[in-house]
């Protein structure tokens, strides 16, 4: 019996597919541009400077959520992921760097848990020849 290809998928559809039920959350990159400054009177250091990057749509996944999406586009679109969040972004955000800070500054669900909760970028976001989405493996950080 002849093996047949599969049919190739409609990576147009995929896109659209995971930006308007995926990304439905408001999402905010920053780039730190400097060094914290020590604050004389209190001995504490302040926050590092930042610059924004991208506000738009965009979802912060755990691992779980990765996986989900998969079933919902109909196959695998992502390779495993050693850490457990990954920021999904449209094709028309810039791609993140390393050291990027992640934060949701508005959830379509109320029950999503990202309120307050801010994340690093472990690595540059994804490359690759054939993309649906910006893909970026983030590491939760604990706010001050």
């Amino acid at each position: 019996m002849p093996l047949t290809p599969e049919q190739p998928a409609d990576l147009e559809t995929v896109r659209q597919v995971l930006e308007t039920t995926v990304m439905v959350d408001q999402v905010r990159i920053a780039r730190p541009t400097g060094t914290p400054v020590l604050d004389p009177d209190t001995g504490l250091v302040g926050p590092t400077p930042t610059t924004t990057v991208w506000e738009g749509p965009g979802a912060v996944l755990s691992a779980h959520g990765l996986a989900a999406v998969e079933h919902l586009v109909g196959g695998r679109w992502l390779e495993d992921t050693a850490s457990w969040y990954g920021l999904v972004t449209p094709l028309a955000a810039p791609t993140s760097q390393r050291g990027d800070l992640v934060a949701v500054t508005a959830a379509a669900s109320p029950n999503a848990g990202t309120a307050g909760r801010a994340w690093q970028a472990l690595d540059p976001g994804e490359a690759s020849t054939v993309a649906v989405a910006r893909v970026t493996r983030l590491d939760e950080v604990i706010l001050a």
